[in-house]
């Protein structure tokens, strides 16, 4: 502390605050101020709030203010440049803690002696440099490791909506996620943006109670918090998620929830910087911005850590061509979807399977991999079931006496496949062993020559073993 209060003596200070709108400071006559510079901001009670500066034209400098402008007298306040940008001090000791927004430690624990010190501005990865994914990540979620398989390196966003149970999905995908065949060290970071105190309770004690804090690291953002904040949210999680990859040789898993919060206080500034809005609103440089989060993920040649990257997002009104859902879809390499009339179901985890996508999954299933049989039966499956979607939907047109014996089969396939395959436990973690057994079973449910999908020499070895276990 003593030397913190020494390097600011040395430091120059303005009295120079122009005006002050919102969550933005225009400070004039300044020098050598740069775009992104950290700002310390004294009032004359003493105390200091912070800042970061938006623009620099000339001598003047526009600051984002980070705890807000409650109660600041332009006249008297002290502006200090610090020379450098928002930093996330980094070592191993930060697996097992709660951070908040800005890197300070939230779960009463002791500040972290930093190995180093990073900016929170990385870049995205070189393409040239970038290894391509290859890797199955085991998530016991049926849904998605079975038809919607995560590969590493992998970014695959979850789309949901109000009052769906997507944060759960996210504690259980966080504390249930591995790479299989590998002795390496696996790690989670959790970055949680404008949530309610109840959310955040429910984070922390469920990674506490499963014991998953002790490979987790959390960064969390409260509903009440400044949504400046939030903006440095989700670059703090990939800050210390490319310190354990990069440089501790972990395979990480980012989970990002919620970006619409995100957005939206993305939207919150440019809107008081009088920026020309896009979409809805949304400032013109939305997709770029989002790009410089969700390109961070990834596998580098030559480094043996990786960044998987599971973005969620509540969808506005369910609508799916919104500006956030949208490019984000166009950035990412698939998407999950949840729905809402399975969740009416009671179905849990509610992944609508039919509209979902895993651009890779090709990639990480196979021999040596998951199973041999994995890309076949993944196929078959699927198709069934949009099969049978639509007998039900012909049978609430027309009466199920209009359907032929064959679509009735089919129909109750379905039902099947969403009641065993989908439904499954809060803490029910499924190999991908079980998950493929399960879908065997069901397929035995509809007669062979049906099953158009899959090879005659996985029909022989895999079908009698499922019919008889079912």
């Amino acid at each position: 502390m003593r030397r913190r209060r020494e390097a600011r003596k040395l430091l120059k200070e303005y009295l120079t605050i122009r005006e002050v709108a919102g969550p933005l400071m225009l400070v004039e006559q300044v020098e050598d101020v740069k775009y992104g510079e950290l700002v310390e901001i004294e009032l004359a009670s003493g105390e200091v709030r912070r800042g970061r500066v938006l623009e620099a034209s000339g001598t003047n400098a526009l600051i984002q203010l980070f705890e807000g402008s409650t109660g600041l007298n332009i006249s008297s306040a002290r502006v200090r440049f610090l020379g450098h940008g928002i930093e996330l001090a980094v070592s191993m000791d930060i697996l097992g803690r709660v951070f908040d927004g800005l890197g300070r430690p939230r779960d009463n624990g002791p500040r972290i002696i930093p190995e180093k010190k990073l900016d929170i501005n990385g870049n995205p990865i070189n393409p040239y440099a970038r290894d391509y994914p290859s890797e199955f990540i085991q998530t016991g979620i049926s849904a998605i490791d079975g038809l919607n398989t995560l590969v590493r390196g992998q970014k695959l966003p979850i789309f949901s909506a109000s009052g769906l149970p997507h944060a759960e999905l996210a504690a259980q995908i966080a504390r249930q996620a591995r790479v299989l065949a590998t002795e390496e060290k696996f790690a989670v970071v959790f970055g949680a943006m404008g949530i309610t105190f109840e959310e955040a309770d429910y984070f922390i004690s469920d990674f506490r109670r499963t014991g998953a804090i002790e490979r987790a690291v959390l960064f969390v953002n409260l509903a009440n918090d400044p949504a400046i904040e939030r903006i440095a949210t989700p670059r703090m999680a990939l800050t210390a998620a490319e310190y354990l990859a990069y440089e501790q040789d972990m395979h990480v898993l980012v989970i990002l929830t919620d970006m619409t919060n995100y957005c939206e206080a993305l939207r919150e500034v440019s809107a008081a910087r009088k920026e020309v809005p896009g979409r809805r609103g949304y400032p013109g440089y939305l997709y770029t911005d989002l790009a410089t989060i969700y390109e961070r993920a990834g596998r580098i040649r030559g480094r043996k850590g990786s960044i998987t990257q599971i973005p969620i997002l509540t969808m506005p009104e369910d609508d799916k061509t919104h500006p956030i859902v949208d490019l984000t879809g166009y950035i990412t390499e698939g998407q999950i979807f949840l729905s809402r009339d399975l969740h009416r179901k009671g179905i849990y985890p509610p992944i609508d399977v039919l509209p979902s996508l895993s651009r890779l999954k090709d990639k990480g299933i196979g021999k040596g991999k998951t199973r041999e049989d994995h890309s076949d039966t993944m196929n078959q499956l699927y198709a069934a079931y949009a099969r049978g979607k639509e007998a039900k939907e012909l049978a609430v047109i027309l009466g199920e006496a209009a359907l032929s014996d064959i679509d009735r089969q089919f129909a109750k396939f379905a039902d099947a496949f969403e009641a065993r395959y989908v439904t499954q436990g809060r803490d029910e973690n499924r190999t991908i062993e079980e998950t493929l057994n399960i879908g065997w079973e069901l397929l035995a449910m509809l007669p062979r020559r049906e099953l158009k999908r899959v090879r005659d020499e996985y029909l022989e070895k895999y079908l009698p073993r499922a019919a008889a276990g079912s």
